[in-house]
């Protein structure tokens, strides 16, 4: 089963969430030196010191260099069910008898499971050299070769303990209620909102070794090729428990025999042609759907969505617990998420904006995971990047000046879209804007409260605004995709919605400090205010308003057609007097 979302402040009360399966991994650090857990945690920050802008001057890795290591790191990793009591030092005792342990830990997804990172690939292999296929006395086992594996204890012994594990969800309303409260200001409490509700390092490792693991089933149809995550797993803009997206890139497949031009053996295989690449797509991924439900370990509920507009698998991984899409010639959402990537990584008020627009907007159902009318996650990530490229000066650089800082190597056309943008994020002007990020927020409620959504669009390439081409009441521009508008399924009620609540949000946030009730009163103020559902309470009203005016408006609009009326009654009967005179 997917990991479940976990709503904020959503509705009348603040109430703790009901608790789920799946739980944060304890990261428990073992004798190699210079890991990355070791690293994050020394350079941890607490709660409320995010810096803006570029006040760090550590190098940013590339999109592709990030990926190159979590996947690398993920290929000397296994995943293990283990039962509810064991000892914990033999069990690393056991393990580290294949090679030296990098790091490991703990987390639940129905039942107890270890993620352990080992120091060499080879480690991987020798452990698996191990281990024996489970005896089935009613059914037959199908093996298959795979890095998830299960403990199982032969002799009960004394030093069993129970293996502490913490929740990989979100904080509870009530948490997160009393932790918005304590916070020092309005940036305080976006950015314990950022720290509460972004991938944890367990979390993104996790998403990678899934990942890895089903790489382990492709291959065993598509030698040499990777399965990539994209999207919210790795576009820095993700929270705890959002859905993986996997993409099958079979590119080193396909371009095999460039590399292999000498020798007197051709591999052997039946070349199977078919009309259109989108064919050739839906037939790879039947193939690895049927794979995936009958022999891949964890996974269930596989559904093959073929005749969508991008052909996917869709499966839930029981052990990991994450809801899982799988797509293969997607490259341009790939690409999609290394740009969002950058703005994200440029500078740290920009993740922290996004996550609470994004919390605000789901906190008053203007976001849904159903699809609709709604808009999006990313329709909104939009709108804060565009607003923060019209800031003075900008804090983010439009995708076309971007573009003008690409070398040679940046360049990549996707299916005649022309893609190509800096990677090198240590190439990119710093910006000098240091405004901050409780002014930030007033303003964009208060910029797209008076936006002309009516004739005006959306777009991140210029920067500015622009005439919509169609009557959509929502217009964003697909950044790469320029004919195409991402937030077309908007319908104008909901545009109208958050239109309304983005006035309302504003309005509150322009109150005096001296508004702000104490803490010990554990009433709402800043971004807890505009979260609860006051809002649209206090929305009512001024709708209230709003039609007694008009109502007021229409009625004197009637006396004046009955006043005129009778004026021009009384004008036509003095003409046909002084006429009947005459």
């Amino acid at each position: 089963m997917a990991v479940p979302g976990v709503g904020l402040l959503t509705r009348l009360h603040l109430c703790a969430q009901r608790r789920t399966r799946v739980q944060r991994p304890i990261l428990r650090l073992l004798s190699c030196p210079g890991t990355v857990a070791e690293d994050l945690r020394r350079n941890e920050q607490p709660s409320g010191s995010v810096e803006t802008g570029f006040e760090d001057k550590i190098p940013r890795k590339r999109f592709s260099e990030m990926q190159n290591e979590r996947r690398e790191q993920a290929q000397r990793t296994v995943l293990i069910r283990c039962p509810e009591k064991f000892s914990e030092n033999k069990f690393l005792k056991y393990l580290s008898q294949h090679g030296p342990i990098n790091n490991h830990f703990f987390y639940e997804s129905f039942g107890l499971y270890a993620v352990v990172e080992f120091c060499r690939k080879e480690s991987v292999g020798s452990l698996q050299n191990g281990a024996r296929t489970p005896s089935m006395a009613m059914e037959t086992a199908i093996p298959f070769r795979s890095r998830f594996l299960s403990l199982k204890l032969k002799n009960q012994t004394s030093e069993q303990s129970c293996i502490q594990s913490s929740n990989q969800l979100p904080p509870s309303n009530r948490k997160l209620f009393e932790l918005l409260c304590y916070a020092e200001s309005i940036d305080d409490q976006l950015n314990t909102l950022l720290k509460e509700f972004q991938l944890t390092e367990e979390n993104t490792k996790l998403r990678y070794l899934t990942c890895s693991l089903i790489e382990d089933i492709a291959a065993a149809y598509f030698p040499d090729c990777v399965v990539r995550p994209f999207g919210s797993s790795v576009n820095t803009f993700g929270k705890l428990g959002c859905d993986l997206d996997m993409f099958l890139d079979l590119d080193e497949t396909r371009n095999l025999s460039t590399h292999k031009t000498s020798g007197n053996f051709l591999m052997e295989f039946q070349v199977k042609n078919v009309p259109s690449e989108r064919i050739a797509t839906q037939k790879i991924l039947s193939v690895i759907g049927e794979c995936l439900d009958h022999f891949g370990p964890g996974c269930v509920g596989v559904q093959k969505i073929l005749n969508a507009r991008c052909p996917l698998v869709r499966f839930s991984h029981q052990a990991s617990g994450f809801q899982c899409d799988l797509t293969t010639n997607n490259r341009i959402a790939l690409t999609s998420s290394e740009l969002l990537y950058i703005y994200g990584t440029l500078d740290s008020r920009v993740r922290a904006l996004v996550f609470g627009i994004r919390c605000w907007a789901r906190a008053h159902s203007l976001t849904s995971s159903i699809p609709g009318a709604w808009i999006t996650n990313f329709s909104l990530t939009m709108m804060v990047i565009f607003f923060l490229q019209r800031r003075s000066p900008p804090i983010l650089p439009t995708l076309d000046s971007l573009k003008t800082l690409a070398d040679a190597e940046d360049k990549c056309i996707i299916e005649g879209n022309n893609c190509t943008f800096v990677r090198d994020l240590n190439r990119i002007k710093p910006s000098g804007n240091t405004e901050t990020l409780e002014l930030l927020l007033k303003e964009f409620f208060e910029y797209f409260g008076n936006f002309a959504f009516n004739k005006n669009s959306i777009n991140i390439r210029q920067g500015r605004e622009q005439n919509k081409p169609d009557s959509s009441p929502l217009y964003i521009q697909n950044p790469f995709e320029t004919s195409l508008n991402i937030s077309k399924n908007v319908s104008q009620s909901q545009l109208q919605k958050f239109v309304d609540l983005a006035q309302e949000s504003a309005w509150i946030l322009q109150q005096k400090d001296t508004d702000r009730l104490s803490v010990s009163s554990h009433q709402p103020w800043g971004l807890a205010a505009i979260l609860l559902p006051s809002v649209p309470n206090r929305r009512s009203l001024t709708k209230k308003k709003r039609n007694r005016s008009a109502n007021e408006s229409i009625k004197n609009l009637l006396e004046s057609l009955k006043s005129n009326r009778t004026a021009n009654f009384t004008e036509t009967n003095e003409k046909r007097t002084i006429s009947t005179q005459t």
